[in-house]
């Protein structure tokens, strides 16, 4: 039988020649340019951190702030979960915090796709391997911008690789993105969501759209958000740039509804995390409120430039490159008006929202940033990228344009003579990138010439790049806190507490001093310090309660070491002056379940000695007498949250560090008064209480306890169940905070002085408890929703093509 006129699925003619055209571009100069954008990226990081002689080029710290004290410590939490030797799930963290919720912090932190790439590291280099990750995917960021270049129109593939390379080595990249590498799944977003829309405007890919938005979201939400808006804006100029026809409006209106649809449906399907994620930052405990105020214009336009740092400025760095053709595409009549305007209006529009405080929340989900209060600024770089691209679908610029570009960026240089950020050198790199990248494109495209100017070109991106980067790391080091690097120490306090670990029949406590935030993950153990986005209210208000000390606003929580807490929460062995101390016979560690007669719960005061005691039941601690000393032979211990310096009891010494609202000095011990009438020395600043530990007391109020504790407990990667002893009656109380979540058999689930109770009635034998992130059900429901909702889409879609294609003639 003869072949029939057209097989079903073919594409239609008035798609298929501009389709197979652009797919024959791509194939065949895709790869390099893609290869080329991402080495040079890889290049400029690389290069610009060996400069600067930082990790792992160097002796100086790269580790700085949250890359220290979140980060890092997160990946190596990432590396456990995926050799099966965590504490916990992927739902319930034990090792932090007495006992947290994961989820969002996975959500948060290491939910990009490249994350689980820290496996194929040891474990004692998981610092390499966050960098690496970080250099991979600034790389990808590239190359993801590159090919959507190419995508959206004709140019020279290596302009489309420098431009490329130009994006993912932003200012707000090498200065922010580096030490937050979260943020840079945001960087990678932004053109993936680009092309998303190109998609949707061309009515292709509709089951890869949704599974791209989702994909983003998931990697992570917050920049996703910022890039998913700016994708927005892009498509928004593309149909309005698009030609005017016969149902143009109506067109454009259809391709605006599908976005939000194939949007909608991407972000369901990623609920199952986003929203426990929400829902574990409504439970936090709150960050810093703070009113924004935007930048002097001189200082917006010098981090413009390349070599500039500042922390509350935007880091606006795009190569020159960039900023000279965004500038003389104003110039050049051989562009329609409309996209001339239109693209130019988009970068301005962008800009200026970032200034303005309304725009400034949009951008920020209504919410201004405890840190950096410009987290949005690599969707202006994108775009400043993406207006550079359009004008070569017409060609390069001639001399006139290359001029009157040129003005316009002398001018802008001029305008950021007054800001203390700008550096001699970003006026000497400006001022050769401009000359170099406007001979380059007056030089002829053949021959030698051309391979000339390429270089020129890649030399002025790659050079501002690198030198940017080494002066960033440089300013880091000045400006923030930093921490060393993994190294021998750090690896034989690990080995030490993991040969004493003894979960779940005690907790192990990574001590003091710290490492950095988040040390139970990044050491071992299962202990207080805890430091997240997520940190619940509940811990820090029950910790603060017990005399814990914290530092970021409650939110990086610090080891307590003391006593009674150490036996209220089964601390059977810390970290102390260089090596594992076991709890001694005064206090030794209870079992995670407890039972407490009945009666109220304990209602915390102002006095952490007086709640220890509640919480313990019984009466350890005494007051100093008349002289303020203490009697000889009890542990003197002193609380002074808002002081900072030493304190002195004798021939000991410790240093306080205080302050509030942004630090809270722990409750510390001074020592054994080891002589009648030896006063302790206390720092001045705010409140200070000393009281005198009974070690005697305490070790009759640990037995009473331990008699009522329960016989068995059976811990799980969700919760725990535990065995009561026979004829018990009162409040069950577990040793881990009363976090949003939890849901307990036997009983109802509640709060006993902040920590997860349940009450015991008359007959109850065992009490089982199991923890379920806030928001995941929801999560989980509209996300089987998405998919719903996209499968409907394929059908109906796959429905209206047939209808459209009508019936295939057969030639008889």
């Amino acid at each position: 039988m003869p072949n029939a006129t057209r097989t079903r699925g073919s594409a239609p003619p008035a798609l298929a020649p501009t389709a197979a055209a652009r797919a024959t571009r791509l194939t065949a100069e895709g790869p390099r340019s893609l290869l080329l954008a991402a080495l040079l990226t890889a290049l400029a990081v690389c290069g610009g951190d060996a400069a600067a002689r930082v990790f792992p080029f160097g002796p100086r710290h790269r580790a700085v702030n949250d890359l220290a004290n979140q980060f890092v410590p997160f990946h190596a939490h990432l590396w456990d979960l995926l050799r099966g030797r965590t504490d916990g799930g992927p739902l319930l963290d034990w090792q932090a915090g007495w006992g947290t919720s994961f989820l969002p912090d996975y959500g948060t932190y290491v939910s990009s796709p490249f994350a689980p790439l820290v496996a194929l590291f040891p474990r004692g280099d998981i610092e390499y391997a966050v960098y690496g990750i970080t250099v991979l995917k600034t790389a990808v960021a590239a190359a993801a911008m590159t090919y959507l270049l190419r995508r959206l129109g004709p140019g020279p593939w290596w302009w489309a690789s420098a431009l490329g390379a130009s994006y993912a080595l932003c200012g707000w990249s090498l200065a922010e993105g580096t030490y937050n590498p979260m943020w840079l799944d945001g960087l990678i977003a932004f053109p993936l969501l680009c092309l998303v829309g190109e998609w949707v405007r061309e009515g292709r890919r509709p089951l890869l759209g949704p599974l791209v938005v989702a994909v983003c979201w998931v990697a992570n939400f917050y920049t996703a958000y910022m890039a998913t808006l700016g994708a927005a804006l892009v498509l928004l100029v593309r149909l309005l740039t698009t030609r005017p026809g016969t149902g143009a409006r109506p067109t454009a209106v259809r391709t605006l509804l599908r976005a939000g649809l194939t949007t909608g449906i991407g972000i369901a399907l990623a609920a199952p995390v986003l929203i426990p994620v929400l829902l574990g930052s409504r439970h936090a405990h709150p960050g810093l409120v703070r009113e924004f105020d935007p930048a002097p214009a001189t200082d917006v336009l010098a981090r413009l430039l390349p070599v500039t740092y500042s922390f509350a400025t935007p880091a606006a760095f795009v190569s020159t490159a960039v900023l000279l053709l965004v500038a003389a595409l104003l110039f050049r009549r051989e562009v329609p008006g409309r996209e001339r305007w239109l693209w130019a209006g988009l970068c301005a529009a962008v800009l200026a929202s970032m200034q303005w405080g309304p725009t400034h929340l949009l951008w920020h989900a209504f919410a201004t940033p405890n840190g950096s209060p410009y987290r949005q600024t690599f969707v202006l770089s994108g775009v400043l990228v993406l207006t550079a691209w359009t004008g070569f679908a017409h060609g390069r610029p001639d001399r006139r344009a290359l001029l009157g570009g040129a003005a316009v960026v002398a001018a802008l240089t001029l305008g950021a003579l007054p800001s203390p950020f700008l550096t001699p050198w970003a006026l000497v790199l400006t001022a050769a990138g401009l000359a170099a990248v406007a001979g380059a494109l007056l030089l002829p495209r053949r021959g030698r010439y051309g391979v000339l100017a390429a270089l020129l070109v890649v030399g002025t991106v790659v050079g501002q790049a690198a030198a940017t980067t080494a002066y960033a790391d440089r300013e880091r080091l000045v400006r923030l806190d930093d921490y060393p690097p993994w190294g021998a120490g750090q690896q034989r306090r690990a080995d030490a507490l993991a040969a004493a670990d003894g979960w779940p029949a005690y907790r192990t406590d990574s001590g003091l001093p710290r490492v950095a935030g988040n040390d139970p993950l990044l050491l071992g153990g299962q202990g207080a310090a805890y430091y997240s986005s997520h940190t619940p209210a509940v811990l820090t208000g029950t910790l603060t309660a017990l005399g814990g000390g914290w530092t970021s606003r409650g939110r990086n929580l610090l080891s307590l070491d003391n006593p009674v807490t150490d036996a209220l929460f089964g601390v059977g062995a810390r970290w102390r002056d260089g090596t594992v101390v076991r709890s001694g016979p005064s206090a030794p560690p209870l079992p995670l379940v407890t039972v407490r007669p009945p009666g109220p719960a304990p209602a915390y005061g102002r006095s952490p000695f007086r709640n220890q005691e509640l919480l313990l039941g019984a009466r350890v601690y005494e007051a100093p007498g008349a002289g303020g000393a203490c009697r000889v032979g009890t542990e003197v211990f002193l609380w002074a949250p808002d002081a900072t310096g030493p304190a002195r009891l004798g021939t000991y010494e410790t240093r306080l560090l205080g302050g509030r609202p942004k630090r809270l000095a722990a409750l510390t011990s001074l020592g054994v008064q080891q002589r009648e009438g030896t006063r302790p020395r206390v720092p001045p600043g705010g409140r200070a209480e000393i009281a005198c530990l009974d070690h005697d007391r305490l070790r009759a109020a640990v037995a009473a306890l331990r008699a009522r504790a329960a016989t068995r407990i059976d811990v799980r990667d969700d919760g725990l169940t535990a065995t009561l002893p026979p004829g018990a009656t009162g409040t069950a109380v577990v040793a881990a905070p009363r976090i949003a979540g939890w849901r307990c058999e036997g009983g109802k689930a509640g709060a006993y002085g902040g920590l997860l109770a349940v009450d015991v009635r008359p007959g109850t034998t065992t009490v089982s408890c199991r923890f379920r992130p806030p928001g995941l059900r929801a999560g989980q429901a509209a996300g089987a929703a998405g998919a719903l909702l996209l499968a409907a889409s394929l059908w109906l879609g796959a429905v209206r093509r047939r209808r459209a294609e009508g019936p295939v003639p057969l030639s008889p």
